[in-house]
């Protein structure tokens, strides 16, 4: 048995073997077929002692009882440490019960993963209410990296205008676009947001007069309808932004609406390669490596999760 292997479920594959290289591993493709019925059957590669689960959890349903097979074979197969890496971390955003009766959505993924892996590696995760991501997960490891160092080294490297203006579309984008803002020595705002619904929202600006004639960059962790990306550019646009461009971690968005986006006066839309997506643009192989480069000479105890 090796010491340490990266295994992934067959969806995004080219990121996870991006990152397998950069760690020196091979990538471990996990077989899936669906009855049909609908249900899966799942079958690992070779088992390491530590073993790397690679997978983005958008679309996340049966994704999750993958993986939840996936760890059993792994664990019964004698791996003795799991590793998540889940670039995209699902079911973050109810994190409590907003009405009579709702589930708690971050609870129960969080108590779910944490019985059946070690350690827990996500990228941006949609934490509001929740400031440590160690509490989404009880008595394992958990990491949430930061995109913002990628995103950044792209812009820099293509060439931004000092003139430019980072924009969060709503107050749950700040610390992303000051993040972001900070290490290319821009300015930037944030807008204020109604919502109706997931797809009615208003947005207005309380500092509109530093926008006319300037660049605007949008500057989100997650597009999922893209209604407040639209919204605010048309704002934006009524307020005198020359250009308009948008770059967010995670393209949850169906690729037909880039269409849309051009409508609503968006030039561009970037996003990371967390999730598969035609706006793939900024590689986040490396952030990942960095933070999984202890694994490789880290000897896994011999206890193992249940």
């Amino acid at each position: 048995m090796s010491a340490i292997s990266l295994q992934t479920l067959p969806f995004g594959t080219d990121a996870a073997r991006r990152l397998a290289a950069r760690l020196g591993l091979a990538c471990g493709e996990i077989a899936l077929h669906r009855f049909p019925d609908g249900e899966l059957r799942v079958a690992v590669a070779p088992v390491a002692d530590t073993t790397i689960l690679y997978a983005s959890l958008d679309q996340p349903n049966d994704k999750l009882i993958a993986l939840l097979f996936a760890a059993e074979a792994l664990r019964r197969g004698g791996a003795k440490r799991l590793v998540l890496v889940a670039p995209y971390l699902c079911y973050m955003r109810q994190d409590i019960a907003f009405h009579a009766g709702e589930a708690i959505s971050q609870h129960a993924i969080g108590t779910l993963l944490a019985r059946i892996v070690d350690r827990i590696v996500t990228v941006d995760a949609h934490l509001h209410r929740t400031p440590d991501i160690g509490a989404v997960f009880p008595g394992i490891e958990a990491a949430n990296l930061s995109a913002m160092p990628a995103i950044a080294d792209a812009l820099a490297a293509t060439g931004i205008d000092p003139a430019t203006i980072i924009i969060g579309p709503d107050a749950e984008s700040e610390p992303w676009v000051k993040d972001l803002a900070g290490r290319l020595g821009l300015q930037h705002t944030v807008a204020g947001k109604f919502r109706r619904g997931d797809r009615s929202v208003e947005i207005h600006f309380a500092d509109a007069a530093i926008l006319a004639g300037r660049p605007a960059l949008m500057t989100d962790d997650i597009v999922s309808s893209g209604t407040t990306l639209m919204v605010a550019a048309k704002a934006l646009r009524a307020l005198g932004a020359t250009s308009i461009d948008a770059v967010i971690t995670h393209a949850l968005f169906p690729p037909a609406m880039v269409a849309a986006f051009a409508d609503a006066g968006i030039r561009s839309v970037l996003s990371t390669d967390s999730v598969p997506h035609p706006t793939n643009a900024i590689a986040l192989d490396e952030t990942l490596a960095a933070a999984l480069r202890s694994e490789l000479s880290k000897t896994p105890s011999p206890e193992t999760t249940p």
